[in-house]
């Protein structure tokens, strides 16, 4: 069975610095991300302070990416179950 130093050993340097490339670009990207998130908490915040409802936002949100024929079909299955069960 081949060890963890024998596989390091056996790469090549180009594999190795495309390796190291790769990481460097995700932990970027990763630090990015936090920023944003950060970023878009901080929105939430604000918009909360002007009396918006922030669940309903993020709903709002979410509903936008939907293409209107997918969330027409939602809302009437979710229609349909409401009926259904009573509600």
């Amino acid at each position: 069975m081949i060890t963890d130093e024998q596989r390091a050993e056996s790469m090549g340097d180009a594999t190795r610095e495309k390796l190291k490339q790769y990481i460097a670009r995700i932990e970027r990207l990763e630090a990015e991300k936090t920023e944003l998130a950060a970023d878009i908490r901080e929105v939430y915040a604000e918009s909360k302070t002007f009396g918006f409802d922030t669940k309903i936002l993020r709903k709002t949100i979410a509903l936008r990416k939907i293409e209107a024929h997918e969330r027409a079909e939602q809302e009437a299955l979710l229609e349909l179950y409401m009926d259904a069960i009573g509600d």
